[in-house]
This record gives C-alpha cells, sequence and structure tokens, in this order.
C-alpha cells in the first residue's frame, strides 16, 4: 500500500511542485542526486573514486515525448563522457569496465516514441557507446518495466555487434530471468543482476520479497558459472554476502557490486576497502523529483531520513 502510495505521488504534478520547490529538499537530493548539471555529476564522480569506488552515471530528465527531447538527451550523454574523459576519470579498470561509464534507458532516447520508437533508441544509443568507447568508458542499458524487456535485449543485441561490452540489466523478480540470465552469460557479457522497482503483475513477476530473493540467488548462480561479468546490484546484505561466498567457491574473480548513491555509504566502502570492485550508481540532472520517488518507493525505509529532514528543517 506504502510503495503504491509513493508511486502514486510520482506522477502527481502539484506534490511534484510542492517538493521540488521547498527549501528541505536541497538536503534529500544532494545524498540521493549527484547534481543537477554535468560539472556537478563530474565533481561527484571525482569523489567517489577517491573514495576507491567505480561510478555509473545516469542522466535524469522528464518522459521524452518527441525526437527533439530524445536527442536533447543523447547530446546530454555525450557532453558527459567527454566531460569525464577530460576529468580523467574514464580509465579502464579491467578489459571489461572502466572508473566511470554511464547507464542509459532507452526510453529517454525514444525507444517509446510511437512511430519507429525502437530505431531511433537504437541510432542515439550507438551514438554513446561510440563516444564511450572512443574515451575508455562503457555503456550499461537500464531495463525498465517488464514491457519493454523484449525491445530492450533486442537493441542490446544490435548494438553488441560493433560495441560488445554493452551491459544488459536483469531483474530478479521477473520470472524470465533465470531464461536471459543463461542467454547472456557467455564471454564477454556485462549483465547487471537487480531486484527490480516496477509494480508488475503476478503473471510475469514474482510478488513475495522470500521469491524475488530466491530468484536473486539463483541468478547469481547462473552468472557466476559463465564467463561473463556479472555485476550485483543490491543494498541487501544477505544477498551481498551469498554473492561474495558463492564467487569464492566458483573462484570467479572478474564482477563487482553495485549500489545506488546515498544508500549504505559505509557498506560501499567497506566492499572496496575488502578488495571488490564496488560501483556507485550516480543521478544526476535537474529533473530529480521521479528518481526520488521511485527509489524511496522501492525502499519505504527512506521515508525516515526524508521525515527527520523535515522535522529537523521544521
Amino acid at each position: 500500500m506504502l510503495r503504491s502510495t509513493i508511486l502514486a505521488a510520482s506522477r502527481n504534478a502539484t506534490i511534484e511542485h510542492v517538493v521540488t520547490e521547498a527549501p528541505v529538499s536541497r538536503s534529500i537530493v544532494q545524498r540521493y542526486v549527484g547534481g543537477s548539471d554535468t560539472a556537478a555529476a563530474v565533481e561527484s564522480t571525482r569523489s567517489l573514486v577517491g573514495q576507491g569506488l567505480t561510478v555509473t552515471l545516469d542522466h535524469l530528465g522528464e518522459d521524452t515525448t518527441d525526437r527533439a527531447h530524445a536527442e536533447a538527451v543523447t547530446r546530454a550523454y555525450l557532453d558527459l563522457l567527454d566531460a569525464l574523459h577530460r576529468a580523467q576519470l574514464t580509465e579502464k579498470i579491467a578489459p571489461l569496465t572502466a572508473r566511470a561509464e554511464v547507464s542509459v534507458k532507452l526510453s529517454a532516447v525514444g525507444q517509446a516514441l510511437p512511430e519507429d520508437g525502437e530505431k531511433i533508441a537504437l541510432d542515439h544509443a550507438r551514438e554513446i557507446c561510440a563516444a564511450a568507447e572512443q574515451v575508455g568508458a562503457t555503456v550499461t542499458l537500464d531495463m525498465e518495466d517488464h514491457t519493454t524487456t523484449d525491445s530492450t535485449l533486442g537493441i542490446l543485441r544490435d548494438l553488441r555487434t560493433d560495441f560488445p561490452t554493452v551491459g544488459a540489466v536483469l531483474q530478479a523478480y521477473l520470472r524470465r530471468t533465470e531464461g536471459d540470465c543463461r542467454d547472456l552469460s557467455g564471454p564477454g557479457s556485462r549483465v547487471r543482476l537487480c531486484k527490480g522497482a516496477y509494480n508488475e503483475p503476478a503473471t510475469v513477476a514474482y510478488r513475495r520479497r522470500h521469491d524475488v530473493d530466491l530468484s536473486y540467488v539463483r541468478c547469481v548462480e547462473i552468472l557466476l558459472r559463465g564467463e561473463g561479468y556479472p555485476m550485483f546490484a543490491t543494498h541487501d546484505p544477505r544477498l551481498v554476502s551469498i554473492a561474495a561466498d558463492r564467487a569464492r567457491v566458483h573462484d570467479k574473480h572478474g564482477f563487482e557490486f553495485q549500489m545506488l548513491f546515498g544508500i549504505r555509504p559505509d557498506e560501499q566502502r567497506r566492499l572496496a576497502a575488502a578488495g571488490h570492485v564496488v560501483r556507485v550508481y550516480l543521478p544526476y540532472g535537474a529533473q530529480w523529483y521521479g528518481y526520488l520517488m521511485r527509489r524511496l518507493a522501492e525502499r519505504p525505509a527512506n521515508l525516515a531520513f526524508f521525515a527527520r529532514s523535515l522535522m529537523s528543517k521544521g
């Protein structure tokens, strides 16, 4: 119920106006968002790298409703990659991964447009991948709700013809994901495994937390047996421990953990100090409201931080 309420608020223009205009929101945004523009995002990246972490950056924006908007998002990524390169933050740390990379939602670059959306998104993603390759960075395609999964994986296959290190994201709460893990566990394949954050129907997704966790562990096992580069995106200490233990059993050294900016930062640094590659998912941009509300929805305990901030500023 709480999760549904928060998601509804994320689509309410009145609530958005109140939250985005409130002075208290500044402290909330600073915790979860890496800045409102490219320069701020680069400085946030520099700070995280200085703490021994790696970074993937996501440009936040409104829903893309026309081709001009999709082109603007693409340009934002090109500018970001150039700025990261000039700041010397895109060096490779292993054959399949870089110090800083970018995460791209295909819907933001045109996937959902009514005419030729997939082709538009593919063309824009190619531009971003080419720019990333030129500066030594990598790209990961974010996954959205289940209706886009086949389209996103199809675009991924097309991109990997020329850019084989493009990363995929798979969501453990989808019933299909074990099969997708098997399909994408081959040599050179980068796969980010997360639980999933969308409100999906029971016909396609596990609804109970226990079932999602079990699916996550089964997918961990599949990816660790494979020849690719798994990226385990979770803040759950049990799943982090299980993934690390199973990696030791399989003698798998090429993998990383991923966590959101602002969530369990001490654990991020602890894992990095223990020798793990830890990548922080760093969103940036002026259109932060929808992102923040989705983060609160997938982990309602974060509301306590928001409430404490409101009270302290009251």
